[in-house]
């Protein structure tokens, strides 16, 4: 499909699949994980026991949770070891953050790294071209920043330029990704490299009958860490690839709706409050901001589109699916890194978007326009126009 230029701001491509001057491009992927797997079939057994809980109205409200949010498996850094290390951690209404972010700063310090040298080796080109850094956590809290720490492990320049986004929750990496672009399209030649780590250490704590929100963490949220390298003008004579082309990006907040998704650090750790009224609100707005990006596409249909939407859980892909009347295909990356990894935060856009480009869905190709998306605190959405190059 192509689109006329006119006044409008509809963009003209010439020939589909080559990448256009200018434009910021994915070039390499990396990804990284702590070393406990979760079977979700497992994880009722081992929370309660890790908690030392005892109620069965708690336990079977978490059973009940596992089976709904579709999740299968999850990576977390929380361990028996650290149990027994902290075990103050698994006690109601311990002073804690301490100890929570010396755990992990240095974890997703480590995964990130890990994510970053698997996107690096991809990329093939050495690390001294990397002229930007975008750190994305909500994850770590101390000055200097994870970016500082994350530059020097990784061997970067020491003139390299960083950018850290703290604390934006779930639309967290799409932000990475419109800051990414940014960069790359306003200084012609750099390559940017976008690191997303997350840890659910920091929102760890027993079950409570006050705090149903627990619950939806313990069933829903995984960690891990992502990386990609990103920058225009691929130059395929050193071995740069280009697999997505990002062509406009677009952040919008929703008014008086700071409540519905509420984070507090406090001595315990981070509290999580969720509004049961956040896939409604999605829904509600959802056709009007989409619009805002497939018009200047020139693109009508939504089932002509490739979607890599973040899967904050199950309620929220179904809403926007039947919204906007999308084919079961369409959200299948969605749902399978939501099954493989559970709701990892800002990394979990990263895990969709590398899947797609290998088109592990069974598909001979990928649609040419499609839209990135995701969600979180705000209400902020978070959407970029895409150009597939697979």
């Amino acid at each position: 499909m192509s689109a006329s230029n006119g006044t409008n701001g509809v963009v003209a491509v010439k020939s589909r699949r080559q990448h256009r001057p200018g434009k910021t491009t994915a070039m390499a992927f990396g990804r990284a994980f702590p070393d406990q797997l979760v079977m979700q079939e497992f994880l009722v057994d081992g929370y309660f026991r890790n908690t030392n809980c005892q109620d069965p109205v708690l336990r079977q409200k978490l059973e009940r949770l596992c089976k709904t949010t579709t999740v299968k498996t999850r990576y977390v850094v929380m361990s028996d070891e650290i149990l027994a290390q902290h075990p103050e951690l698994a006690v109601e209404g311990s002073a804690t953050v301490r100890q929570r972010l010396e755990i992990s700063n240095v974890a997703v310090t480590d995964m990130a790294v890990d994510a970053c040298l698997d996107c690096l080796k991809e990329w093939g080109r050495p690390v001294s071209e990397i002229t930007h850094l975008v750190y994305v956590s909500s994850s770590e809290i101390r000055l200097p920043g994870g970016d500082l720490y994350l530059a020097g492990k990784l061997g970067l320049r020491s003139d390299v330029s960083r950018v850290m986004l703290y604390f934006l929750g779930c639309y967290g990496g799409v932000t990475g990704l419109r800051v990414a672009k940014d960069l790359a399209e306003n200084n012609p030649g750099s390559r940017v490299l976008l690191a997303t780590s997350e840890t659910t250490i920091l929102g760890f704590r027993p079950p409570n009958p006050e705090r149903p929100y627990d619950l939806v963490g313990a069933a829903l949220f995984g960690d891990g860490a992502a990386a990609m390298v990103l920058g225009t003008d691929p130059r395929p004579e050193v071995g740069e690839k280009g697999y997505l082309e990002l062509d406009w990006a677009v952040q919008q907040f929703l008014p008086d709706t700071h409540g519905t998704i509420n984070g507090r650090l406090t001595e315990e750790g981070i509290n999580f409050k969720l509004g049961r009224e956040l896939p409604q609100i999605i829904e509600d707005h959802i056709e009007g901001f989409c619009r805002k990006l497939m018009d200047r596409a020139g693109v009508d249909d939504y089932n002509e589109l490739f979607w890599g939407v973040h899967p904050g859980g199950p309620a929220i892909l179904n809403r926007l699916e039947k919204k906007l009347s999308l084919g079961p295909e369409k959200l299948y990356y969605s749902r399978q890194a939501l099954a493989d990894y559970g709701n990892a935060s800002s990394n979990t856009i990263v895990y969709v978007l590398d899947a797609m480009r290998q088109l592990k869905g069974g598909e001979k190709e990928s649609p040419e326009w499609g839209l990135i998306l995701a969600f979180g605190p705000g209400i902020t959405f978070e959407g970029i126009l895409a150009r597939s190059l697979v």
